[in-house]
C-alpha cells in the first residue's frame, strides 16, 4: 500500500499493513510499526522508532533535527508509541543529545500545527490543540489538555489531568489537576477532566481542599505543604499533587484571585 510517488528508503523498516500516500518520504533510519497511515507529503526522518497504528496527516514532519544551536549533528533519537494521531503540519523533533530521547507515549492527539520540541517527554492520552507549542525538554504527564495556541517554555513540567486554556503561556510548572489561565496563572481545578477520568466526587472535594490550602494563601508554600500533608496527606491524589509541588525546580504557577490568610484552616 505504497503510492508510486512515495519515497521509501531501502534501509527503512516498514510494518505490515502500513499505507504511504502521495509524496510521503521515509528516511533510512526510521522504524515504522504495523498498520500506520502516512498522508500526502509526510516526512519521517532521523533515528526514529514508531509503534503501531499511528496516523500522520498531510505535511507532518516527524523526527527532524532539533532546533538547538548546540546540536552537533549526532544520531539522536525520537521514540513514539502506539495509536497516536498527528494532524496536518505537526512537527516533532528528535533529541539534541544521544544520552536522551524525545519520547511520545500512546494515544495522543496532536492537532494541526502543533509542535513538540527536542527532548520532550510526552505521556499518553494527551491532546495538543491547534498551534500548541512545546519548547525543548518539556515534560507532559498523562491525560493533559493543551488548548489552541498555548505556549510552554523549555524545561517546564505539566502534571497529570491538567489543562491549559486557549492562548495560555507558562514558564513555570503546572501542577496536576489544575487549569492554567493567561500567563503563568492557575484558576482552579480541571473538574471536567477529573470527572471524565472517573475521579469520584469525594476525591474531587479532597483535591479542592488541598488546592485552596496550597495555592490560595498568603504565607510560605513550604508551610502550606506541611499543613496539607498533616491534615490531608496519605490520599494518593493529594500526595501526587504535593510531590509535584515539592519537586519543582522552575517554580509553580500561582493561583489567580484572592488569597486566603496563611493560618486559615484546611476546609
Amino acid at each position: 500500500m505504497i503510492h508510486p510517488t512515495a519515497c521509501i528508503h531501502p534501509g527503512a523498516r516498514i510494518g505490515a499493513g502500513t499505507v504511504a500516500g502521495p509524496f510521503a518520504v521515509v528516511d533510512a533510519d526510521v522504524t515504522l510499526g504495523e498498520q500506520c497511515v502516512l498522508g500526502p507529503h509526510v516526512h519521517l526522518t532521523g533515528h526514529t522508532v514508531i509503534g503501531r497504528g499511528n496516523r500522520f496527516h498531510a505535511g507532518s514532519v516527524i523526527g527532524d533535527a532539533p532546533q538547538d544551536a548546540k546540536y552537533a549533528g549526532g544520531p539522536t533519537r525520537l521514540r513514539i508509541g502506539d495509536g497516536n494521531v498527528f494532524r496536518e503540519h505537526v512537527t516533532v523533533h528528535r533529541s539534541n543529545q544521544e544520552a536522551e530521547d524525545t519520547v511520545i507515549g500512546d494515544r495522543n492527539f496532536l492537532m494541526a500545527g502543533s509542535h513538540v520540541g527536542h527532548n520532550c517527554r510526552i505521556g499518553s492520552d494527551n491532546i495538543l490543540a491547534n498551534g500548541a507549542l512545546l519548547a525543548g525538554h518539556v515534560t507532559v504527564a498523562d491525560r493533559v489538555f493543551i488548548s489552541g495556541n498555548c505556549v510552554v517554555h523549555q524545561f517546564c513540567r505539566i502534571g497529570r489531568l491538567a489543562m491549559m486554556q486557549g492562548g495560555a503561556a507558562i514558564s513555570l510548572d503546572l501542577p496536576p489537576f489544575c487549569i492554567a489561565r493567561g500567563d503563568n496563572g492557575i484558576s482552579g481545578l480541571n473538574v471536567v477532566g477529573l470527572r471524565r477520568a472517573g475521579i469520584s466526587a469525594s476525591d474531587r472535594l479532597l483535591l479542592r481542599r488541598a488546592y485552596h490550602a496550597l495555592f490560595r494563601f498568603t504565607g510560605r508554600r513550604a508551610e502550606a505543604l506541611v499543613r496539607v500533608r498533616s491534615q490531608l496527606g496519605g490520599h494518593p491524589l493529594v500526595e501526587e499533587l504535593l510531590q509535584f509541588v515539592e519537586s519543582t525546580r522552575r517554580g509553580i504557577c500561582p493561583a489567580i484571585g484572592r488569597a486566603a490568610p496563611a493560618d486559615a484552616p484546611v476546609e
